[in-house]
């Protein structure tokens, strides 16, 4: 069958606009999720430790976010460099552990110089039954990019995941703002069924990119442990556990006649920390003592999501 965009947004008004801020138009629609959940919680872990900017490892600049915000120019910044590799040390530990117990499966968004460095992790988070994804070669924007640039970056970044994890990523997330062409690329690269470079609904939803049907799976930078950081609203464990609670509550209740997809992310170094975690630990606590929600990794959505919009299932393209 024919792929026709208009079967998945059902926008009644011409777009002139490379933007659509119509969407849905408010009406309801029923993703159908397994089991008839009335929310999708897709909890992404974030691996950026090894992959961030650093003078130290040959890059031209440093990374400045971190515990803090503070740019070190012109010299290594080992301070910077402690603050990730403790998130690879100590925080995916905690982490992994508080996902086993409570028995959720997640997409963990990988910067590929990340698990190069570390492809233990990679092994490790497999054997757990996560998702692997693609975060670039680097945790950096592609805004920039040309598209000779990010071409190669986009085949590093499958290349070095696939070394280290047995297997290659079908999903791809870029650091704050993609470029004009990172969509296009991915999909003329063949092998990647979603990308989650949006912000932009709380269901996925299709586009057609270079005549075939692409699943756009949004992330969220609300609900998310980086407002930990300088100005960022958290301070305590219990602030990213109320705030994804009330978000989680919502959702749930509006979840009864039009069921939504709700993304929880995680940053190994971030939420990692000791003092942290817990908050992590009662937001999963509250979800699972809730019926009718379906945790999923992104690929299991994505998959889903082909097949309630009447494609068939993903095939990687041949390239040449």
């Amino acid at each position: 069958m024919a792929f026709d965009p208009s079967g998945d947004t059902a926008s009644p008004l011409p777009r002139p606009d490379r933007r659509d801020f119509f969407g849905r138009g408010g009406r309801p629609f029923d993703p159908n999720w397994p089991c008839g959940a009335r929310l999708a919680v897709s909890v992404v872990v974030n691996v950026e430790e090894g992959a961030e900017l650093s003078i130290g490892d040959g890059d031209p600049c440093n990374e400045t976010v971190h515990e803090v915000v503070e740019e070190v120019v012109g010299a290594p910044d080992l301070c910077m460099e402690s603050h990730f590799e403790y998130g690879a040390r100590a925080g995916y530990w905690r982490i992994a552990e508080t996902l086993d117990r409570f028995g959720v499966k997640a997409t963990f968004s990988a910067s590929a110089r990340a698990l190069e460095r570390s492809p233990w992790m990679a092994r490790d988070i497999l054997a757990r039954g996560h998702e692997i994804s693609a975060h670039s070669w680097l945790w950096e924007r592609h805004a920039n990019m040309d598209e000779a640039q990010e071409r190669a970056v986009i085949a590093r970044a499958v290349s070095a995941i696939a070394a280290a994890a047995g297997s290659r990523p079908v999903g791809w997330h870029t650091r704050s703002s993609a470029s004009a062409n990172t969509r296009r690329l991915l999909v003329e690269e063949g092998g990647f069924l979603y990308d989650s470079d949006a912000y932009n609904d709380d269901l996925p939803y299709l586009v057609e990119v270079a005549g075939r049907p692409h699943v756009v799976l949004p992330y969220a930078f609300d609900t998310n442990d980086m407002r930990f950081t300088k100005q960022g609203g958290f301070v305590f464990g219990a602030d990213f556990a109320r705030y994804c609670g009330d978000a989680f509550a919502r959702l749930m209740a509006e979840g009864e006649t039009a069921p939504k997809m709700m993304s929880v992310g995680l940053h190994l170094r971030i939420i990692g920390r000791p003092g942290r975690i817990g908050g992590l630990e009662a937001l999963l606590e509250r979800m699972r003592a809730t019926p009718d929600v379906w945790f999923a990794r992104r690929c299991d959505i994505a998959r889903h999501w082909r097949a309630r919009m009447g494609l068939p299932a993903f095939a990687p393209a041949e390239r040449p």
